[in-house]
Parts: C-alpha cells; structure tokens; sequence
C-alpha cells in the first residue's frame, strides 16, 4: 500500500516561535514537509530551508502546492490572514492566543466549517505526553478537583507588541492561555469566572492578572504575569488524587520531564523521556489533515479559553473604570 503524500505546509512569518521551533519540528515530522515561507525578510524565511519562498503571504495562501498553513504573526494579525488562508481552501494551525476575542474565534470556526478545512490553535503543550497523561489520570475520576496554574516572567522589551493593546498585549493573551487552557483540561467546558484582580501598566495592558475559575468539576486560581520572577506551575489536587508538574509546567521542551502523583496516599514519580511536543503537534495535526485518526485541540476548546479570557479581562475593565471614578 502506498503511504499518504506528506502535507505541504506554509508559513506566514519567519520569526522566533517559526524559526526556533516550528519550522525544526516540521522537518523532523513523519508526513510533512516545509514547502514555503513568507516572511517580511526573505532572508529570514530562507533561513528555515524551506522549499521556495514566497514573495507575499497572499502568494502562500493561494499556492498549488500548499496543503496547510501556519501563521506565526502578532495575535492582530490572526483573524485575516486565519480567513484567508481557509477561503483559499487551505487547512490552518495558527499560534495561540486563535484570536483576540471570542468573536472572532467563532467567525474562524465559521470559516472552516464552510471550507470542510481543520483549524487547530498551536497550544503546542496539550500535546506533550506529560500533559495527555495528566488529562487521561482526571478522566478516570468524576471527584471534584481544585486546580493552582500559573506562568509568569518579567522583563517584555518596551517595544514589544507584548505591551502594545491595540495589537492583542497584554500577560492574560500571552502566558494566561497555558494556564487557562490547563484548568479547562481538568474542569471542562462549564467554565465562570469571578474574583479577577489584575494591574495595568503605562500602555494599557495587563501585566499581572489573577482569577478563578469554577466549573461544576471543582475550581481553579490561575496567575499570568509579565511583572513576577519566572515560574510556571500546574498543581491538581482531589481528594484521592494530587498531580503536580515538575518545572517549568508548561514549555518542557526536548528535555526529560516529570510528574508527581499522590493517588490514595500513595506517592509515585512517573517520568516522561525527551521530546518535541511541536513535532508531536504538526505531526498529529497533518495526520488528521490526510483523514487519518489523531487528537487535535478542537476549536470548541479553543472558544470556551477565548470566552474566558474575554470575561477575565472584562471583570478586570470593570474594576478599573471604577477604581479611576473614585
């Protein structure tokens, strides 16, 4: 029997995320190839060994010889290039936060649905061993869990987009979707929000914000913070069942992991070898494109992370148009 052609992918942008990790993990993939790349620079595209280059983003949307794209461009820039790519009929993978609101994630989704083309969100830790283990352990259990996520950092440079509203900024977008996304693993869809604290900085943007989330499942606090020393954590407690990821909790990446589990008093290590999460995300993402079986994160996933974060920040407003009328 002859195996599937690999799917072709191409690339909107050449930067950071593109060329540290992305671009390594496709040529390393079993079914998947590199075929373009646009970038601003072409010199910078041309770095990642890709077949061609293309001149334009509009030339790797509407390319013969493209299966899939892949955008890594500022979260601003995900809505039309994510609706562009899918109306040329290409299936997408586009970098975390999907879009800036939970609007727009429905428009996406919309989008594909009349296209018949996937649209996966490259929250590229969900594909992590270590994490699939930690949803299959909370799976096997309806006990109420309480959940403590967090990912923090400091020192964004000034002239980041990280800092920037217009442009989607902000600490909740940009590390608070890992821990969001972790809490939803465990608590599922019926997610509120309440207890949000947060503090602006000088352009507008969050750069620490701190809520709860309650489901019928159990609750959890999450913490994201461009402001605190850098930690990342994830900790699961039930009653006959505590998990907690060895650090960093979220960007293990090509390195040896671990997970602490307590389960009914009972300690125990399990230890997860090295590797790639990106690779094993387009992997299983071009799999499912070629109408084979694999998980992929669905895009219902990505809009009930996207409600959230949406009523997080709205809380976080609230309290801040308040506070100045005072």
């Amino acid at each position: 029997m002859r195996s599937a052609p690999p799917v072709r992918w191409g690339f909107l942008g050449a930067g950071f995320v593109a060329s540290r990790a992305l671009a390594p993990a496709v040529h390393a993939a079993d079914g998947a190839i590199l075929q373009v790349v646009a970038s601003r620079d072409a010199g910078r595209a041309g770095a990642l060994e890709p077949v061609r280059v293309a001149d334009s983003y509009e030339e790797v949307c509407t390319s013969d010889d493209v299966d899939a794209v892949y955008l890594s461009l500022p979260n601003d820039a995900h809505l039309p290039w994510v609706l562009a790519a899918l109306a040329a009929g290409k299936h997408v993978l586009c970098e975390k936060p999907l879009a800036l609101t939970p609007s727009e994630v429905a428009q996406m989704a919309t989008a594909a649905a009349n296209a018949d083309r996937l649209l996966v969100e490259a929250a590229w830790n969900r594909w992590h061993p270590r994490m699939r283990r930690v949803d299959a352990l909370f799976a096997q259990t309806s006990e109420p869990r309480e959940v403590d996520a967090w990912f923090t950092f400091s020192g964004v440079p000034v002239d980041n987009y990280r800092l920037d509203m217009s442009r989607g900024g902000g600490a909740l977008l940009d590390v608070g979707c890992y821990a969001i996304g972790a809490a939803h693993a465990v608590l599922g869809d019926d997610i509120a929000v309440s207890d949000v604290k947060c503090r602006f900085g000088p352009t507008g943007v969050d750069l620490t914000t701190e809520a709860t989330l309650t489901s019928p499942m159990g609750s959890a606090a999450i913490v994201a913070s461009f402001e605190r020393p850098e930690s990342q954590g994830l900790v699961v407690r039930s009653a006959a069942l505590t998990v907690t990821l060895s650090p960093p909790a979220f960007t293990h990446w090509r390195e040896p992991s671990s997970l602490q589990v307590v389960e009914d008093g009972v300690e125990r290590i399990e230890e997860f070898e090295s590797c790639d999460a990106y690779q094993l995300m387009v992997e299983a993402v071009s799999r499912r494109m070629r109408g084979a079986d694999a998980w992929v994160l669905p895009v219902s996933t990505s809009l009930t992370i996207a409600t959230a974060v949406d009523e997080i920040a709205r809380l976080a407003n609230q309290d801040r148009d308040r506070a100045t009328e005072d």
